[in-house]
């Protein structure tokens, strides 16, 4: 699997490319190792470098998170972003009999580290903290990602298509809040006293969406 023309193809063309995931053999280890674990560092590190290389700045005020703590935000966020898609595929499987699907730990594994893509990719407008929000919206399109590949990996009916993405997506809200919460412990106070800046209200919101959508 090509990971360029992969991500390209779920992102632009996702109701051809979810069968051909489905009819994919993968397991665990190869889904992280050639996936999942590639495309999360896309965030975590545009995160470093536009927090503790290039700085927040609103009204006048820039202010740069010290490099430790914006190594341990990195690692950290990263690590968690990896076992959120692993939580997700839980549900996902989980939740699969309530919506009328049929459950699969392998296929429940493939939708959620595939719909995350948008907000992986996304990740990379955390360069320039500004422009956050860009990638806040763009990690939104991992809603319709889930919602073209439940009935095809979960074999869920269309019609139950919807309530069944909701459910995950108030799941994935739930467990980027949390991770929103990890985070914000390892940032410097200077940081949250800048919360209700909007620079840092973005970056906020940049960590809960990208923690999957």
């Amino acid at each position: 699997m090509n990971l360029v023309e992969r991500v390209q193809s779920i992102l632009l063309k996702p109701k051809a490319t979810w069968p051909v995931i489905d009819a994919e053999p993968a397991d665990p280890a190869s889904l992280y190792r050639n996936y999942v674990m590639i495309l999360a560092l896309i965030p975590a590190v545009a995160s470093f470098i536009g927090l503790s290389l290039i700085g927040v700045g609103a009204f006048g005020i820039s202010f740069r998170v010290p490099i430790i703590s914006g190594l341990a935000h990195m690692v950290v966020g990263y690590v968690l972003s990896l076992v959120m898609v692993f939580v997700l595929a839980l549900i996902i499987d989980a939740m699969a009999p309530t919506f009328e699907g049929t459950r699969s730990q392998i296929g429940a594994l493939k939708l959620s580290a595939y719909a995350s893509t948008a907000a992986f990719v996304g990740g990379v407008f955390s360069l320039l903290p500004s422009l956050s929000i860009i990638g806040a919206l763009a990690a939104l399109y991992g809603i319709y990602l889930l919602y073209t590949g439940l009935p095809v990996l979960m074999r869920c009916p269309p019609d139950k298509a919807v309530p069944y993405t909701a459910v995950v997506v108030v799941c994935a809200i739930v467990g980027g809040c949390i991770i929103g919460w990890v985070l914000a412990l390892l940032t410097p106070s200077p940081m949250r006293l800048g919360a209700a800046s909007p620079a840092a209200a973005v970056a906020a919101l940049q960590q809960l969406v990208a923690a999957n959508a």
